[in-house]
């Protein structure tokens, strides 16, 4: 539970007292003018309205906290996307530990597919790992975050059994794929160094059915033709069943096979960026609009206090109607109509962000006020308007609530962020610019971890400071030691510091799914090589 005026929330029951002591002073002043009248009219008078000094307070009371915009509870909205269908499908198996890719094949593999799904943000993505058999470790979904942490999960102990079968990898994205009743077209990227022990037929008999349900593939492979040896976690290389050492080879004919028989395109081995020839060719592609479910902010419930408030008057006006009365509904009236939904919030409880943004701007220039601001501001911001958002939510950052203020900072700081990957031209001052207001998120709430994380991913994306440069004779200055500790600000974490606090979520994160893909395991292994 949150309060937008958490100061009337506090003063609420001065206010209740107040009007508790007003309304026994007019008791005691109407008494006394009865009796004046005469005595049975006084005798009468002391009879009634003995509860309504504290009716009244109830109901000042009850006013004053509604006023002060109590919220709970989630509620949950539709949002809309356009979006593809794309299932990652990631070689796992032994023979991707070669270290004949920098700094081996399947960490490389894993940071082509990290950069890929920061660059679809807003597409719909799944996930497949394969060894001996295929594991589906994420359905499509619109999550990217959760992507990103099985993609660091992944290792070949991940899978039970050692092996290649890439056929039986594809059949499963296929059928992923053909499953899902949202979105625009529909693709498959596959990042292998195309070892499969299921043959070449199985491969491009799979590859062959993508093709005739229309289903993009993009194939991007890792490994030199050369080869290279497997090495073990004891330090020693891996053997085959005669004790030889293992060389394993990209297997470029199989790629090629898979690529043709599918219609799609094979990115070049030697690319310097094989994420971006990736999304390229995926930015070819239809979209189509997706639905999926969010949790929207805190649902204001002050209308309750106000309907409360306007029992206890009618139930006042019942026993002893007075001019009083009447006074106090009509200052309770205009708090029912505050909480009566405005056309932004209605249309952002239907799941309308694109409607909701405009009202939420027009609101906001005709009457003003930090929250609705923030209400814009966010609005444009999963609308996907960074510009808007930005302006908006700058204004709704100089509140003096400390709990708005936060949210806000951190907002503009994401939406920043954002704009830093849209933006290569300003990328440097906007990413500054992102980490100054994450920072001082993080000086309001020093343990709100997405703002931690958002903060240092801020830093670790800015280009490191040119080296000084050094003339003849050692006239050049070189920095003072310890420049970065001298310019933290309070409430800001060092760089090691960040290290660690990102290092143990990382591996926590990736034990736990490890466990996950662990519990995943079915059947019996098979037989043929391990690797």
């Amino acid at each position: 539970m949150m309060f937008e005026r958490p100061l009337l929330l506090w003063a609420s029951p001065v206010v209740a007292l107040l009007v508790f002591l007003l309304a026994t002073h007019a008791r005691r002043v109407r008494l006394r003018a009865a009796a004046a009248w005469s005595a049975p009219l006084g005798q009468l008078a002391a009879l009634t309205g003995r509860s309504s000094p504290y009716l009244l307070a109830g109901v000042a009371l009850l006013t004053t906290i509604g006023i002060s915009g109590p919220r709970w509870g989630l509620a949950s909205r539709a949002a809309e996307s356009r979006a593809i269908n794309v299932v990652i499908v990631m070689d796992i198996s032994k023979s991707m530990l070669a270290r004949d890719a920098v700094p081996d094949r399947l960490s490389r593999a894993i940071q082509v597919a990290r950069r890929l799904v920061q660059d679809l943000s807003g597409d719909r993505l799944g996930l497949v790992a394969f060894a001996a058999r295929p594991y589906l470790m994420s359905p499509l979904t619109l999550d990217q975050t959760a992507i990103a942490l099985q993609l660091d999960a992944l290792d070949p102990n991940v899978a039970s059994d050692g092996g290649s079968s890439l056929g039986a990898a594809l059949t499963l994205a296929h059928e992923v794929l053909t499953q899902a009743s949202e979105g625009g077209d529909r693709a498959v990227v596959v990042l292998s160094d195309g070892e499969s022990f299921d043959g070449e037929s199985a491969v491009t008999s799979a590859a062959g059915g993508l093709a005739k349900d229309r289903i993009s593939l993009i194939t991007v492979p890792f490994g030199l033709p050369e080869g290279a040896r497997i090495p073990e976690e004891d330090g020693t290389w891996h053997l085959d069943g005669n004790g030889q050492e293992v060389v394993t080879r990209r297997d470029d004919a199989i790629l090629t096979a898979m690529t043709k028989a599918a219609g799609g395109e094979l990115i070049a081995p030697d690319a310097p960026d094989p994420a971006g020839d990736v999304r390229r060719s995926l930015e070819r592609l239809d979209r189509a609009a997706v639905r999926d479910q969010l949790a929207a902010d805190l649902v204001p419930r002050g209308w309750l206090f106000a309907l409360a408030a306007l029992l206890l008057l009618v139930l006042q006006t019942l026993r002893l109607r007075t001019a009083a009365l009447i006074g106090i509904a009509l200052c309770v009236a205009p708090s029912l109509r505050a909480q009566r939904p405005t056309t932004a919030a209605r249309l952002l409880s239907q799941g309308d962000t694109t409607g909701a943004l405009p009202a939420f701007l027009q609101e906001a220039k005709r009457r003003g006020g930090d929250t609705v601001w923030y209400n814009a501001g966010t609005a444009a911001l999963v609308q996907g308007d960074l510009p808007a958002a930005t302006a908006a939510l700058e204004r709704a950052a100089t509140s003096l609530d400390p709990d708005l203020r936060r949210r806000a900072l951190y907002n503009l700081g994401t939406a920043m962020l954002l704009a830093a990957r849209q933006d290569s031209t300003a990328r440097d001052s906007l990413l500054t610019s992102a980490a100054t207001h994450l920072r001082d998120a993080l000086t309001l709430a020093p343990n709100d971890p997405a703002a931690k994380y958002n903060y240092e991913l801020a830093r670790r994306l800015m280009r490191p400071p040119p080296p000084p440069k050094q003339g003849g004779g050692g006239g050049g200055k070189e920095p003072p030691p310890d420049a970065d500790a001298r310019e933290r600000q309070p409430g800001e974490m060092s760089e090691s510091e960040a290290e660690q606090v990102l290092g143990a979520m990382e591996r926590a994160e990736r034990e736990t799914r490890k466990e996950l893909a662990r519990k995943q395991r079915r059947g019996a292994p098979p037989g043929g090589p391990d690797w």
